[in-house]
């Protein structure tokens, strides 16, 4: 019997993406255009991306393409948006005189296949205040909700966790 060996491949088209991102987060996070700052941001994502892309398939991280990136940039934007509105909503409730809330734990189901997927659904629906992701078990997750508006699987979906996953299904495809 012949024993297979695992030769990997470089995707050249998947490094210049990975460099390319994360170029981008190091300019986000030094805001900075100085060209001594550029140059070793261009050497850590050279490097970073060089040694990342070697394992980056084998993460479950889907294959990037321009689709996705786009995906990726608006469901970063959905969720800056869904956190400064949840905000304002938890921001109400503590200053109203009577305290609106109604908490409780609801079960929202996911169409996400991929664990990475639904963990980045999960870490969404957290960061987002008022909710908190308390489990996932398959393609179900456990949420804790500051004020439960509705016990309905289906309508808790399309509520809590609908807005992110439209986003992220494409991403992950």
């Amino acid at each position: 019997m012949k024993e297979k060996t695992h030769v990997k491949n470089f995707d050249l088209k998947n490094f210049i993406y990975l460099f390319f991102i994360l170029f981008v987060i190091w300019l986000f996070l030094t805001t900075s255009f100085h060209w001594q700052e550029l140059c070793v941001g261009i050497f850590i994502s050279l490097i970073l991306a060089l040694y990342l892309h070697k394992n980056y398939l084998e993460l479950g991280l889907p294959k990037v393409t321009i689709k996705k990136i786009i995906y990726f940039i608006m469901y970063i934007i959905v969720l800056l948006i869904e956190i400064v509105k949840a905000n304002f909503d938890v921001a109400y409730r503590v200053l109203h005189p009577s305290l609106p809330i109604k908490p409780g734990i609801v079960v929202i189901k996911t169409k996400l296949k991929q664990d990475i997927a639904k963990t980045i659904l999960a870490n969404s629906i957290t960061l987002t205040p008022g909710t908190f992701t308390l489990d996932i078990e398959e393609d179900e997750l456990l949420i804790h909700w500051i004020y439960v508006r509705t016990e309905d699987e289906m309508e808790a979906t399309k509520i809590i966790g609908e807005k992110f996953e439209k986003y992220l299904k494409v991403v992950f495809a």
